[in-house]
């Protein structure tokens, strides 16, 4: 068996550095890869290409790289709850790709299957297709899309095991399934991490032949992104 456990974040993102392109898991703060993203603040790299569904809120999730203007593109399916965000974006300050959320999903799913590119109905008459291939179907047209080209995913599952299989919670597998897989080195942090054989094999989501460094996050906020209250 071979050990995909890492000792600690530091160790889990060693090669990261400026200019990279980098898939972060998640759906707004739900199954955000919170200790990765604690790590590269304090790694203070710049330049970033980050693709993810959006990027958190003003002071958590990826909202805290905007802060410190380390992220220079976003590719994501919409601005949500980050005010920084918009602001960054009318600006001018922060390099904005908005894409459907299909289409996201898609290009990391493919890279993670190696399709280097694909057709899809999204988008087609809109500023989506701007620049892009048209091909029309049995009558019907389809963009070209590509498949994402990461450096690096950064993941986060409920439990894994130090061979790298995963197993996620509820809504929290969101984007980090596909996420898981589709980059040159792939990361994932966990709340468990268990011994080799302490998972059900009938419920590993994905398996460790995708996985290239798993660790145990030391503690997780899990914020909740907007509180509604019934009276």
């Amino acid at each position: 068996m071979i050990s995909k456990k890492v000792n600690s974040v530091q160790q889990a993102l060693e090669g990261i550095t400026d200019y990279m392109t980098l898939l972060v898991g998640g759906f707004g703060l739900c199954g955000i890869p919170e200790n990765a993203i604690a790590e590269l603040v304090r790694l203070n790299v710049k330049n970033l290409t980050c693709l993810s569904n959006n990027a958190g809120v003003d002071n958590f999730g990826l909202g805290l790289l905007l802060q410190k203007h380390q992220i220079k593109k976003m590719i994501a399916s919409y601005v949500g709850e980050n005010a920084e965000f918009e602001r960054q974006m009318l600006s001018g300050d922060l390099e904005v790709d908005l894409i459907p959320q299909g289409t996201l999903v898609e290009r990391c799913r493919s890279a993670k299957m190696g399709i280097p590119a694909f057709f899809t109905p999204a988008g087609v008459g809109t500023e989506v297709a701007v620049g892009k291939e048209v091909r029309t179907f049995n009558n019907k047209q389809y963009l070209l899309e590509y498949a994402a080209d990461a450096d690096f995913s950064l993941t986060k599952a409920w439990k894994g095991d130090e061979a790298g299989n995963i197993v996620f919670k509820g809504t929290a597998r969101n984007f980090n399934q596909s996420m898981c897989g589709a980059a040159k080195i792939n990361v994932v942090e966990v709340e468990e991490l268990v011994p080799l054989g302490a998972l059900d094999p009938n419920e590993i989501h994905v398996p460790g032949v995708f996985v290239q460094r798993i660790f145990k996050g030391e503690k997780y906020e899990k914020r909740i992104e907007k509180l509604t209250l019934s009276e």
